[in-house]
Parts: C-alpha cells; structure tokens; sequence
C-alpha cells in the first residue's frame, strides 16, 4: 500500500516536471534576446538585491524577490544550466515573472530607480520582460 502512494507521488511530481520542462521550451528567449539576456545578467542581480532590499517596497513584493534570489542561488533548477540553451530558460523565466509582478505592485519608477546600469541596459531589460511603459523611460 506505501508503494503505491509512492509511486503515484512520484508519477505526479514527474508529470509536472516534465510540464514545467515544455512550457519553459516553449517560451525560452531565442537567438539574440537569449544572448542579450545573458550580458544583462550582472546589473539584474544588482538589480534583484537592491529592489529587496529596498524597505519602501511592499513586504510581498520583497518576499518575492528574495525567493528568486534563493532560487537563482541554488544548485538545484527545474532544468539543469548544463544543458544547452534551455539550462538557463527557467531562471530567465522566473525573473521575468517576478519583475512583471514587481512591476504591477510596485510601479515601473522603483525598477527604475534601483536599475544599477546603462539606459541601453535598462531598455534591453524591458524589452525581454516586456515591462509596460517602460522602453522609453531614460535611466540618467
């Protein structure tokens, strides 16, 4: 009897698994958005610790943020990162998701402001997360 809810247990994490794994090679950043992302990706950690840390912000969306870095810092993915091109989708995914969400809470202005690097940068970064409104905004 322990078997079979172990089994079925282990059935459901693996079908979910393997869902997550589709979707995320479904909407994984292609060609040049993939390398764009990756020059990108020392100013969003930046980014990422100074929006958590940042008190003025909503408690949920600090919390939010402090569990993508958790995620981003341990060795564990939904997708090993030594895979080829998707190793990485589920991490750029995630983030993408949480500074939308950052984003709706909290307001284009806050990512703005704590954005460590370049205009260019900071519109390359709306450009891949699709942030509103935010592409013609100048970082000074």
């Amino acid at each position: 009897m322990n078997w079979d809810i172990a089994l079925a247990i282990g059935a459901g994490l693996l079908a979910t698994w393997l869902t997550l794994v589709i979707a995320l090679l479904l909407v994984r950043p292609k060609g040049a958005l993939l390398t764009e992302a990756v020059r990108l990706l020392p100013d969003l950690i930046r980014l990422l610790r100074r929006l958590a840390a940042d008190k003025t912000l909503p408690r949920g969306v600090r919390i939010r943020l402090g569990a993508l870095m958790v995620y981003l810092a341990l060795p564990i993915d939904l997708i090993p990162d030594f895979l080829p091109v998707i190793g990485y989708a589920d991490d750029a995914i995630l983030v993408t998701l949480t500074l939308r969400s950052v984003v709706r809470r909290a307001g284009i202005d806050a990512v703005r402001a704590h954005w460590p690097g370049t205009a260019d940068g900071f519109t390359a970064l709306a450009r891949l997360t699709r942030l509103e409104g935010s592409t013609d905004a100048r970082h000074s």
